[in-house]
C-alpha cells in the first residue's frame, strides 16, 4: 500500500514539473537555474525509473561522431588494417553509418569489425542489411520498426540514402562494399570473458545501451569493454549516465579527446529532446563544471 501511494505520488511530482519544464523559455531552461533544476529532475527520473533495454536506431545518427571518426583516423598511423567493434549493433544502423563514414574517407583501409549485440534475431536482421521503407503498421514483419517511433531513414539525405542502398521496391538493401569484412555475433558485452573472445581493437564503439542499464551494472560493463581496446586506441561512449562516465574515465585514467567535444555531446537530438524527464536523456554542455571536459567527451583514449 505505501508503495503506491509513493508510486502515485512521483507520478504526479513528476507530471507537474513536466508541465512547468514545457513552459520554461530557453533562456531560463539552460541558464545556471534551469541546469540545477533540470538536474534535480533527471536524477528523480533516474533513481526510480525501470530501464529497459531499446532497439530504436538511425542512419547517420550522430553526423559530428562521424566526422570526428575520420579526423581522427586521419591523424592515426595505420599501415593498412583497422580493427573495429561496435558494441549493441542494435539493427546494424550505426554499424553501417560507420564503415559508409570510415570508407568514404580512407578508402586504403582494411576494415575488420565486428558487430556484437545481445539479442540474435536483431543480429541475424541486422546482418541481412535490407530494410523497409513502408510507414510502421501491424503487417510489418520485419524489424526495422521494432521500438522505433521514427524512420530509420529520417537522418539520410536522398543522396546519402541512394549512395548506402540499392533500392528495390519498398525495400532498402545495403550496398555489398559496406557489408564487406563484418563478423556479426550475439554476446554480451558485460560478460568478464569478453578480453578473451575479441583480439584488442584500434577502435571500440560502445553508443546509446549503457544508459538502459543501472548504474552499477552499467560502470561494471563499462570497464569490462574498455579491456578490449588498444592501448593507445580510442572508445566511443555516448548515450550512458554522465556521472557513471566520468567516474570510470577519472578511475582508469582515460584521455578524453576533447576536439569537436561539444559537436558531438549535441550530436544526438534525440539524447538531448530527452532531458531532463527521461532516464535516457542528455543533459546540456556546460563549461563552469570544473570537470567538465571530462564529463563531456564522448571519446577517449584509452592507456
Amino acid at each position: 500500500m505505501k508503495s503506491r501511494v509513493l508510486r502515485k505520488g512521483l507520478k504526479t511530482y513528476l507530471y507537474l514539473n513536466r508541465r512547468i519544464w514545457d513552459r520554461l523559455p530557453d533562456s531560463l531552461r539552460l541558464g545556471f537555474p534551469g541546469r540545477v533544476y533540470g538536474r534535480h529532475l533527471h536524477s528523480v527520473v533516474c533513481n526510480h525509473a525501470e530501464r529497459n533495454q531499446n532497439h530504436s536506431t538511425f542512419f547517420l545518427r550522430n553526423r559530428p561522431e562521424l566526422q570526428l571518426m575520420g579526423r581522427l583516423l586521419g591523424e592515426k598511423a595505420i599501415a593498412s588494417t583497422l580493427e573495429l567493434s561496435v558494441l549493441a549493433c542494435s539493427k546494424g544502423a550505426e554499424v553501417y553509418s560507420i564503415l559508409w563514414a570510415i570508407r568514404s574517407g580512407r578508402p586504403d583501409l582494411r576494415i575488420h569489425t565486428n558487430a556484437i549485440d545481445i539479442s540474435r534475431s536483431i543480429v541475424e536482421f541486422a546482418e541481412r542489411g535490407i530494410y523497409s521503407q513502408k510507414t510502421a503498421d501491424a503487417d510489418t514483419k520485419d524489424a526495422t520498426w521494432k521500438d522505433q517511433p521514427l524512420s530509420i531513414f529520417e537522418r539520410l539525405t536522398s543522396r546519402e540514402l541512394e549512395a548506402m542502398f540499392e533500392i528495390d521496391g519498398t525495400q532498402a538493401k545495403i550496398r555489398p562494399w559496406l557489408k564487406e569484412g563484418i563478423t556479426w555475433s550475439a554476446a554480451d558485452v558485460s560478460d568478464p570473458g569478453l578480453a578473451n573472445q575479441i583480439a584488442p581493437q584500434d577502435i571500440v564503439v560502445a553508443n546509446r545501451f549503457l544508459c538502459h542499464m543501472e548504474p552499477i551494472a552499467a560502470e561494471r560493463c563499462l570497464r569490462n569493454i574498455a579491456r578490449i581496446v588498444k592501448r593507445g586506441g580510442l572508445l566511443f561512449v555516448s548515450g550512458v549516465d554522465l556521472d557513471v562516465r566520468t567516474k570510470v574515465a577519472r578511475s582508469s585514467g582515460w584521455q578524453p579527446v576533447e576536439e569537436m567535444m561539444r559537436e558531438v555531446h549535441e550530436g544526438d537530438v534525440s539524447l538531448s529532446n530527452g532531458w531532463p524527464l527521461e532516464w535516457w536523456g542528455l543533459e546540456p554542455f556546460c563549461r563552469d563544471l570544473p570537470d567538465w571536459n571530462l564529463r563531456y567527451a564522448s571519446v577517449f583514449r584509452i592507456g
